[in-house]
């Protein structure tokens, strides 16, 4: 062993700019991994990042009048508590939309404990200027379905019918369960003043529980209502009820990330192991000295065993020091990702796991790079008795006759020669391309959702209600709603929870326009509903049911069947999938007297939906209740962010690999280089054909890679859809310039990582010794 230790210092001693690169690649992939890995948690955890951030309650108290405070603190399950807080119902109003809300009572100081984190503009302030409306602070979900930002204007009208004009001046994240349109009430906070204005009596109070044991939530629960008093509580929210109305919206999000983070991992993992087995063949003359002086094939294994996996010990060890202490000082979304991580579920799994993982998948492939150095003989044979190259093929020889540059023919024989070593180097750096491109496909496919959103079932940007029942099914309002700048068309609607057959579940049945004017779904399989009784459905009913398009379906819909075909499959976000959609005269045949309840208005395109929505309030005199149709969309910030680090890692994963590729190569091809010189090549000309030769094999790679990440990230994307309910047949393939644009840039930074390998070697004078020989 003491022999192996002495090897290994002076090898070390002797290479020392391999081992550095060694130790900084493992390093620089283990922290790129990690930071991945910490933006991952930010992205698909978003309720866990709010509540950590803004410290907050696990259980949410809402009562009739005044409670005691003192007796809730007094439970020795809690830890803190935020509040209480005077509130009071009331209806905000902004631009034709409407929403119900809670007005929440808070100081310019935000609580310590469930403190609403400001995302846009600023908190409550206290100094009030003559002639200005008061202030008001939005939740985000809410902000988001009354298309309120910051600056504007909102009339919030509380349950005596007197109306108060407020001033957005901030947008806020809690965590609390999300406002959904027609579902509750969102959460809006103002000044104690201007709430006492807008209900001088009979406000309630709400109150955070925060718990020193979150299992604890069910027991404070029931002593906290005790104490109050049942008759007093109004309503409890917990923890786990808001988690899983957010974490809902994530799962799919979550599988294409996490498959993501696996596959990168892989890709370094076989990037590194690529630059150990090109650093064992690289000494194979000091192999074969051991050999000569006495080592033994197991020492020999050993001894390289021991110098690389010290080598990615040490750079993983490294990265994720270098990551957990720096990561945090990196501005923007990614250093606030790291700050958040020890408090996001997961940390220590993957803090230790994933350079754990990446070791022992590097140390398994030394090990078989170790395992071929441990037979290498200790007199090689002479390469000058063996064929180290291919004979020049026939287009080779025509590119001579040609009178092409030498550069160019001789870079392509020198990039194509060895086809086994050829394909796997290819294969190697195709790799992480496919991958970058798996990720654009990711990336495109959630861009179509924000920029045609049609093609994402949804085709209808805005949907409007009648305040009271009745107008919705008036052809005077039809007309109205058509006529409307940027309304293209607009189409009754109707919406109940059917029972599925043997009541066993439930879905939603739609009913969307009429067979003269049938609504545009996106079908993607089959066709849209034409006749009578056909319908188109969503991937999750279908696999809800066990049916495919063509059958029929029963369901029961406030008591009466209702059967229909299906004869489509369209691309359903809403409810799982678990939705089926005919047209309105269906319904009618089952009941004569069914009235629409709402319209869906499809707008021209570039028409904006704000502005169409303030000129449909103008138009119906404010008769309406105008609301945006939610979309994936809302969400798409920050899974673009992790995509964005995604596609950076793994392009340093890929310049590892070139840098290897072209290392050895060089390496290799010295005793070629030679040749060339012989035969008249200047050194700018030996230069050149390095470069060449390291620019063509990237470019194959690139076409490679390109070509199977299209074809695999469009067949994930669409998995994932169909898993997720929503169906497949969402995947978008990027646009030819952008793949066209990966190539081009891969290839270019192939050819400028050549350029230092080239001029070195081509400065070096170059002579025939038996170190090249053997």
């Amino acid at each position: 062993m003491r022999a192996i230790l002495r090897w290994a210092h002076s090898d070390l001693r002797a290479h020392r700019g391999e081992a550095l690169f060694a130790v900084l690649a493992s390093a620089g992939v283990i922290a790129s991994l990690l930071l991945s890995g910490a933006l991952l948690s930010y992205a698909v955890n978003p309720w866990q990042r709010v509540f950590n951030q803004s410290q907050g309650a696990h259980i949410w108290l809402h009562t009739r009048g005044d409670l005691d405070a003192a007796a809730l603190t007094s439970l020795d399950e809690v830890a803190a508590i935020s509040g209480p807080f005077r509130t009071a119902d009331a209806t905000v109003e902004v631009a034709g939309a409407r929403a119900r809300v809670v007005l929440r009572g808070m100081g310019p100081q935000p609580p310590t404990v469930a403190r609403p984190l400001v995302t846009e503009g600023r908190w409550l302030n206290s100094a009030t200027t003559d002639g200005r409306p008061g202030e008001i602070v939005l939740e985000s979900t809410l902000a988001r379905a009354l298309w309120a930002d910051p600056g504007e204007t909102v009339t919030v009208t509380g349950e005596d019918g007197a109306p108060l004009s407020l001033r957005i001046t901030g947008i806020a994240e809690s965590a609390e369960p999300l406002y959904r349109a027609g579902q509750g009430a969102g959460v809006a906070w103002v000044l104690p003043g201007a709430l006492e204005r807008m209900a001088p009596t009979g406000a309630g109070q709400s109150v955070g529980l925060r718990l020193k044991d979150p299992d604890d939530t069910d027991y404070v629960v029931q002593r906290a209502v005790t104490l109050l008093g049942a008759d007093r509580v109004d309503q409890v929210t917990n923890w786990q009820e808001a988690k899983a109305d957010v974490g809902g919206d994530d799962r799919l999000l979550g599988q294409i990330f996490a498959a993501f983070g696996l596959a990168a991992l892989f890709a370094a993992a076989v990037a590194i192991s690529g630059a150990v087995r090109a650093r064992v063949r690289g000494q194979l003359k000091d192999i074969a000295v051991l050999k000569a002086i006495g080592f033994t094939p197991g020492q020999v294994i050993r001894g390289f065993l021991v110098q690389h996996l010290g080598f990615a010990v040490l750079g993983a060890g490294l990265g994720t020091v270098a990551t957990l202490t720096l990561g945090r000082w990196i501005p923007g979304r990614i250093g606030e990702a790291v700050v958040l991580w020890p408090e996001m579920p997961g940390h220590r799994a993957i803090v230790v796991g994933l350079p754990g993982t990446a070791v022992l998948l590097i140390g398994t492939a030394t090990g078989l790079a170790a395992w071929r150095a441990g037979r290498v003989p200790p007199v090689p044979a002479a390469r000058s008795a063996l064929l180290t190259a291919a004979p020049l093929t026939l287009l080779g020889r025509r590119a001579i006759g040609l009178r092409l540059s030498p550069a160019l023919v001789l870079g392509w024989r020198s990039a194509f020669s060895g086809r086994g070593r050829s394909l796997l180097s290819i294969t190697r750096l195709a790799l992480p391309v496919a991958l970058m491109t798996v990720a654009l496909v990711a990336w495109s496919t959630l861009d179509q959702f924000r920029s045609d959103p049609a093609q994402m079932g949804r085709a209808a940007a805005l949907t409007v209600r009648a305040d009271k029942p009745g107008p919705a099914d008036d052809p005077a309002l039809e007309r109205a709603l058509a006529s409307v700048p940027g309304v293209e068309d607009a189409f009754p609607c109707v919406e109940f929870v059917a029972l599925v057959p043997g009541q066993t579940g439930t879905i939603t049945l739609r009913g969307m326009g009429s067979q003269a004017r049938p609504y545009p779904h996106t079908v993607v399989e089959g066709r849209a509903p034409t006749g009578p009784d056909e319908a188109v459905a969503g991937q999750g009913l279908l696999d809800l049911l066990g049916v495919r398009v063509g059958e029929w379906v029963r369901m029961t819909v406030e008591g009466r069947p209702q059967i229909l075909h299906i004869v489509g499959r369209g691309v359903e976000p809403d409810q799982g999938g678990r939705v089926i959609s005919t047209s309105l005269d269906s319904l009618r045949n089952t009941a004569p007297a069914m009235r629409a309840r709402f319209h869906a208005l499809v707008l021209r395109p570039g028409a904006d939906p704000r502005e169409v929505a303030a000129a449909v309030s103008e138009a119906t005199d404010d008769a309406l209740e105008i609301r945006e149709t939610p979309t994936p969309a809302d969400r798409l910030d920050t899974p673009r962010g992790v995509i964005a680090a995604l596609i950076a890692v793994l392009a340093f994963i890929a310049l590892v690999e070139l840098l290897t590729l072209i290392s050895t190569g060089v390496r290799a091809r010295v005793r070629d280089l030679l040749a060339m010189k012989a035969i008249g090549l200047t050194p700018r000309q030996i230069g050149a054909v390095i470069v060449t030769a390291a620019a063509l094999r990237t470019l194959v790679s690139a076409l490679l890679g390109t070509g199977v990440g299209a074809a695999l990230g469009q067949w994930l994307v669409d998995e994932e859809g169909r898993s997720s309910g929503i169906g497949s047949g969402i995947a978008h393939v990027p646009s030819p310039l952008v793949l066209v644009t990966l190539v081009v840039t891969a290839t270019a930074v192939g050819a400028a990582a050549a350029l230092a390998p080239a001029v070195k070697t081509a400065r070096r004078r170059l002579i025939d010794s038996a170190s090249e020989t053997l």
